[in-house]
């Protein structure tokens, strides 16, 4: 299983402070000796953690692949295409959002996407899809000509959050997940149910398979023992924990979760 570390948390607590530390790019070197495959980051259009001059210096600097996440923004794009990370991953945003929630909306958006993709492509980029785990999704991505998708995990996370975490008792409780245990419990299978057979289905129609979204150390097992899912993408919970362990040790502890 391929581990892409998602660093757009180190520029969060840079922000917090509006100071050049911690510095994004001090992770490149620790992620390279952990041998972690790809760093990932995501260029908002807000610019909220990562920016311009973090994205250029990453990709031009990294020793690991870069994948960088984006919007279909014309502006984003061109900045993309100039920059020619080795992957593209377009998702959606929606700058009131604290995080980025669900997947793409394919089907309104289809020629919208095909645009930036075929841009992307011109620029010998190659392109993911950030999707839900749903079989009309993996259908329009395939029609789309991509060669990734990344299926959305953050449903399967809140549903495993709610069930293990006491969320229920806090603030952060899951107001639509507020439910009996048992209930709970069926929408978690009914949940990996969903990333298998859309995993299957893109396999089957020769689509690259990554998964993301509110993995951490405590649920990742059961979406990296998914046969087809070939990458993770993970950040938040990495830098969180490296704050107590430190960014190395962090990293290996996901690192022997998901062999």
């Amino acid at each position: 299983m391929l581990l892409g570390v998602n660093i757009d948390h180190i520029a969060v607590l840079r922000e917090a402070r509006a100071i050049n530390d911690p510095n994004p790019l001090d992770a490149l070197g620790i992620c390279k000796l952990c041998r972690v495959d790809q760093i990932t980051i995501h260029l908002r259009e807000d610019r909220r953690h990562i920016d311009d001059t973090d994205a250029k210096n990453i990709i031009t600097l990294s020793q690991l692949p870069v994948n960088l996440e984006c919007s279909i923004n014309s502006d984003i794009i061109d900045i993309v295409c100039s920059l020619k990370p080795h992957r593209a991953t377009i998702v959606p945003e929606n700058r009131a959002e604290v995080t980025t929630e669900g997947g793409l909306d394919l089907k309104n958006n289809f020629k919208k996407i095909k645009k930036a993709i075929a841009k992307l492509h011109k620029a010998g980029i190659e392109v993911s899809l950030f999707i839900d785990p749903t079989k009309k999704a993996i259908e329009l991505s395939k029609e789309l000509g991509v060669e990734f998708v990344e299926l959305h995990t953050g449903s399967f996370a809140n549903i495993y959050a709610m069930l293990y975490s006491g969320l229920e008792k806090t603030k952060y409780s899951i107001k639509d997940l507020e439910l009996s245990r048992d209930q709970l419990l069926i929408l978690l299978q009914e949940s990996i149910y969903d990333i298998k057979n859309a995993t299957k289905l893109a396999n089957m129609f020769g689509l690259k398979v990554a998964a993301g979204h509110g993995l951490n150390y405590q649920n990742v097992h059961l979406v990296s023992n998914i046969d087809g899912i070939i990458e993770l993408n993970i950040g938040q919970s990495i830098i969180a924990r490296s704050v107590f362990t430190g960014l190395k040790t962090a990293i290996k502890d996901m690192q022997k979760l998901i062999k």
